[in-house]
């Protein structure tokens, strides 16, 4: 029980201090609801604004995400202020996954953003939610330990503002968020694949208007895998690299 509290007490710790820093409203707010704005008013019609709401979605989540743990993880660990953290008696993986699970709730909430809009645009009474809302979420927690990894990579802030970069403007072009993978030049569309937002957004895609490419047991595996790698591995280097 004493783990849930010290857990609970992290997790409310950095929604208060870090929710509202500069990098999270610049980058995790305005910049995808200046996106989303963007792709519905240059949307042709009501039609084309569902087909649009998956990749805005992911990209509200992804940049919602990623921007959030680039504050928290890497200030607490220039400022100190996460070694006094390792200290606690919680294993690593508890303690990150309490550090992240504002992220992934920042980066939900981030996705109803553009549905919210959307709603006011289209009739959204076709989507199907029972695959869409757990398709969200993975996205938020693949793109949440993306964050993490990068976080865990560099030093300083703006670093991890600019190795985040690194990741998610080609994930914008090579997910298949407003153009189908199937229109990428032959050689760059097996590096599609190799990012997590790839298949969630394909999920997305079934959900809001059935046009998926794979199947949905097979993007919710390779989402989860993701998740999973990418979490181990923040956690490796972390012992490595912070962990004496």
């Amino acid at each position: 029980m004493k783990r849930w509290i010290a857990f609970w007490n992290i997790f409310v710790k950095d929604f208060r201090a870090y929710y509202l820093k500069p990098p999270n409203v610049s980058w995790g707010l305005i910049f995808p609801l200046a996106w989303t704005g963007m792709f519905f008013i240059k949307s042709g019609g009501l039609k084309d604004v569902l087909s649009l709401v998956p990749g805005v979605v992911s990209l509200s989540i992804l940049f919602g995400t990623t921007s959030l743990l680039s504050v928290t993880v890497t200030f607490e660990k220039k400022g100190k202020s996460f070694d006094r953290l390792l200290l606690a008696p919680i294993p690593l993986q508890l303690l990150m996954l309490a550090k992240t699970s504002g992220a992934i709730l920042f980066g939900v909430v981030n996705a109803f953003v553009p549905i919210l809009m959307a709603a006011f645009l289209t009739d959204l009474s076709q989507v199907v939610w029972s695959t869409a809302i757990p398709a969200i979420i993975l996205i938020a927690a693949s793109s949440t330990f993306l964050g993490l990894f990068v976080a865990v990579s560099v030093s300083e802030v703006f670093e991890a503002q600019t190795f985040s970069n690194f990741f998610r403007f080609p994930m914008i072009f090579l997910c298949g968020l407003f153009f189908p993978i199937e229109k990428l030049p032959v050689f760059l569309r097996p590096l599609s694949y190799l990012f997590p937002l790839t298949y969630g957004v394909d999920i997305l895609h079934g959900a809001f208007h059935g046009h998926q490419m794979l199947p949905f047991l097979t993007d919710f595996i390779a989402l989860s895998f993701f998740c999973v790698a990418l979490f181990l591995i923040s956690l490796y280097n972390i012992g490595k690299r912070w962990i004496l």
